[in-house]
């Protein structure tokens, strides 16, 4: 729907006057935001009831290019005409008119406007400095709200159709700004006056509450308290999720830890019963080792060697230091085991020392008994040594 409008401005003392008499100056006008009207002066008494109304006037409305269009040329009146201003009417209205030079200032539309007519100069001169726009607009009833968080009943969605600026006195209506004429409400719709918000007042009444926030008292608004109490309870059901997921973790571990045990344990048993048997095969091997070490070379002395220093010195022994000076232990092993083939077809080493010397029974029961209380020795040798 398309309704008429009239918004106030003030001339303040930005006119001067021409050398012919003429007033010129520049106003804002046609703010951006929201203003007050009265249901019945926009014809929506019977659709919204006797009410005031929130009209929202958006920028892509105000600055629009054919609304900043519509202001040049337009005539200026003394007061609001009865009626719109047309080429039928100008002579008897207009006092003067706006000029070309239209530009954007923030939220208004500055314009050049100028007074030729004797008696509205004088009116501005004797303190008649209002200026209020005449326009009409189409505006759609729509509940909203502004960038700044304003509630709206309807907005104005344009262009601005400008058909004069009248003069007219100080408003004189108490919240009405506007003349109280049949002119005037002939014309259009006036603003109702907002009131001045008082800040610090709105501030000392505004609602407080105070919030314990980790021993610390707080004092907030009811807004700033219902913030911080939902924060406080994410913070703890974010601990109790810590806890439960703490508890979960330790009896993981619990579980783990004791399941290692277990295996230790039967790692352990088993490996005293490996041992044993490793025990017993390394005695043989080293009986084996020291008795041809022996056989081969019995001045070289063996005791508190490594099997490895036995061998290389039973070669250096018998074949000369020039033999293994600088050989690997793989090459020494290999030339000791040689040596030791040589002691025996077939035979073991004990069998072939007891034959070569021909001794009588009695001796070889001697030496049996001097083996096996070897043998006995080096098993409790490797057992302390694996003991440990």
């Amino acid at each position: 729907m398309t309704v008429r409008f009239q918004d106030k401005v003030s001339v303040k003392g930005s006119m001067r006057k021409t050398s012919d008499g003429y007033l010129v100056g520049e106003v804002n006008a046609a703010r951006t935001g929201i203003q007050q009207y009265h249901s019945a002066e926009l014809g929506l008494r019977d659709e919204l009831g006797d009410r005031i109304i929130n009209v929202y006037r958006p920028e892509g409305t105000v600055f629009a290019k054919d609304s900043m269009a519509s202001y040049v040329g337009k005539p200026v009146t003394l007061g609001h005409p009865p009626q719109l201003v047309t080429a039928a009417n100008w002579k008897q209205y207009a006092v003067g008119d706006i000029g070309e030079d239209i530009a954007r200032d923030g939220e208004f539309i500055r314009i050049p406007i100028k007074l030729m007519d004797a008696a509205a100069v004088a009116a501005v001169d004797n303190d008649v400095r209002e200026l209020s726009m005449g326009y009409t607009c189409a505006i759609e009833l729509k509940d909203g709200e502004t960038s700044d968080g304003e509630h709206y009943d309807a907005v104005q969605t344009g262009p601005l159709r400008i058909n004069h600026l009248a003069i007219v006195p100080k408003a004189r209506g108490g919240s009405q700004l506007s003349i109280q004429t049949d002119s005037v409400e002939n014309w259009g719709a006036a603003p109702v006056a907002a009131p001045v918000r008082d800040h610090q007042q709105e501030q000392r009444t505004m609602n407080m509450q105070k919030v314990v926030v980790d021993g610390l008292t707080i004092e907030t608004t009811d807004q700033g308290a219902e913030v911080i109490t939902k924060l406080l309870g994410k913070i703890a059901d974010a601990e109790k999720a810590a806890d439960k997921s703490k508890a979960t973790n330790d009896a993981t571990v619990a579980k783990v830890e004791a399941e290692r045990d277990d295996f230790k344990a039967k790692l352990d048993a088993a490996l005293v019963k490996t041992d044993q048997k490793v025990i017993d095969a390394a005695v043989v091997a080293r009986v084996d080792l020291l008795t041809k070490a022996k056989a081969l070379a019995p001045e070289v002395v063996t005791a508190g060697l490594t099997d490895a220093a036995v061998r290389k010195a039973i070669v250096s022994a018998k074949l000369g230091d020039a033999v293994v000076a600088g050989k690997s232990e793989a090459y020494v092993d290999a030339r000791f085991e040689i040596l030791a083939e040589g002691l025996a077809d077939g035979a073991s080493v004990i069998d072939s020392a007891l034959a070569d010397t021909a001794r009588t029974p009695v001796s070889v029961v001697g030496d049996k008994a001097a083996y096996d209380a070897a043998v006995i020795a080096e098993k409790k040798k490797l057992n302390a040594r694996y003991a440990q």
